[in-house]
């Protein structure tokens, strides 16, 4: 792959990565609000710990979703053979690790990069998230 294809290709992944990524947490906020309504969560803690948690298993399940599409993105690529070895080095690559015990050829390594920064994007996103979400509710608890 060309140095441009490279670039414009991961530009392209990284952005529509990003986007879906606040889609889908914005798309489970609603969810949470329905659910914060439930008898089982009127009391603050077990609300509080409650919807903090499905929000976790949310944003967990999309960053697994995201080091899978890239498995088989370096699949089509055929980067990697087998899928074990691509989900090695994409959950290696898309959480930064980086451990360099599996080398792309340099005709796809510039494009690599792009994984990374996904994964640094998506993780500070749903630090944002969770900062919000827990700043949003503890005042509440806190409150006589």
């Amino acid at each position: 792959m060309s140095l441009f294809a490279q670039i414009t290709f991961g530009t392209f992944l990284l952005g529509a990565s990003a986007i879906i990524h606040v889609l889908v947490l914005f798309a489970v906020l609603p969810l949470l609000k329905r659910i914060a309504k439930l008898p089982i969560f009127r009391r603050d803690l077990p609300r509080i710990v409650g919807l903090v948690s499905m929000m976790l298993v949310a944003i967990l399940a999309f960053h697994g979703l995201q080091i899978w599409l890239w498995a088989a993105i370096w699949l089509g690529f055929g980067a990697f053979s087998e899928l074990p070895t691509a989900l090695y080095f994409s959950a290696v690559t898309y959480t930064t690790l980086g451990y360099g015990d599996i080398v792309l050829d340099p005709g796809i390594r510039l494009f690599a990069t792009f994984s990374a920064v996904c994964g640094l994007l998506g993780f500070g996103i749903s630090t944002a998230f969770l900062v919000g979400l827990v700043s949003r509710l503890l005042p509440d608890y806190f409150e006589e």
